[in-house]
């Protein structure tokens, strides 16, 4: 019986957890940026990860994968919630994006996985989440289109957090799909190691590589290498586990208006009333996806 009101406490407190961890990845790299550009950033941040994630898996006899087909599963998923999603989201708010803004845009997650999840994972998506993708398709392009008629980021700048999207949401169904019982030791150290390769050409062929070692930026990459790449990743993939993709991806809805309300006190970042109209729509629709019968 003692068992009960752990597991409970662990389905209420995991996901909040996991909530309010996530959204300060957008502040970190928004707090970061300035001091180096985001590629360069994230190879620094994926390689001190790497090595600590390798080193703790051998201390613990972590298993490694079996085999050959399992490890390119890993790494494909990898690839896609590390290189594509960090890698967009951190170009993204260095080209201009606010960050409540990039937030809010990979925010609409669960919509596309609840769209993906059903011909792939043969989860069924009904009307009303047809519906909710529409609604928050259209929230997220209000918001997206009020900034940038305010002159607020770029073409370039959202199109990055649209490739982060498309990265998060891919990963996401991927993962659950071809590698649920990865161990989060070993496999995120393969993960990591991945993204590091496939970003290491584009720091070569396009940034200076260049950091200012600033107390901001140290405060940054120590806040992100050890509390979102360690914590937030690690709770994400065990809360892909133990539920279905579309539920998971529920919480991406509450991202976004905690990041907004952080990114206000911290930067100054404000919404106007169209911005947040497009928002309120984006979370509704948000809802009537993940909403049980």
């Amino acid at each position: 019986m003692s068992s009960r009101p752990h597991a409970a406490f662990a389905a209420i407190a995991l996901p909040g957890l996991f909530v309010l961890l996530w959204s300060t990845g957008f502040i970190g790299a928004k707090l970061g940026l300035p001091y180096a550009e985001p590629t360069t950033f994230l190879i620094v941040r994926f390689a001190i990860i790497t090595v600590l994630l390798a080193g703790f898996a051998g201390l613990t006899r972590a298993p490694w994968p079996r085999s050959w087909r399992e490890t390119g599963h890993i790494v494909v998923a990898g690839v896609l919630m590390q290189a594509v999603y960090l890698g967009g989201t951190f170009s993204a708010i260095y080209h201009g994006v606010p960050a409540g803004i990039a937030a809010l845009i990979v925010g609409i997650q669960p919509l596309l996985v609840a769209a993906v999840a059903g011909p792939v994972l043969n989860e069924q998506v009904t009307m009303r989440q047809w519906a909710g993708l529409a609604l928050g398709l259209g929230g997220v392009l209000l918001v997206v289109w009020t900034k940038l008629d305010l002159g607020i980021g770029s073409m370039l700048g959202y199109g990055l957090a649209g490739l982060a999207l498309l990265g998060i949401t891919v990963g996401t169904v991927y993962q659950k799909k071809y590698c649920p019982q990865i161990d989060l030791r070993s496999g995120n150290a393969i993960q990591y190691a991945a993204a590091v390769v496939v970003l290491a050409p584009f720091a070569l062929l396009f940034e200076d590589r260049v950091i200012e070692w600033s107390g901001e930026f140290i405060f940054a990459l120590g806040w992100l290498c050890i509390v979102l790449s360690l914590g937030a990743i690690s709770l994400l993939f065990s809360l892909i586990r133990r539920g279905g993709a579309a539920q998971v991806s529920s919480l991406f809805f509450l991202v976004p208006p905690c990041t907004a309300l952080v990114a206000y006190f911290l930067f100054g970042e404000t919404l106007n009333l169209l911005a947040l109209l497009g928002m309120a729509a984006t979370m509704v629709g948000v809802a009537l996806v993940n909403q049980k019968r």
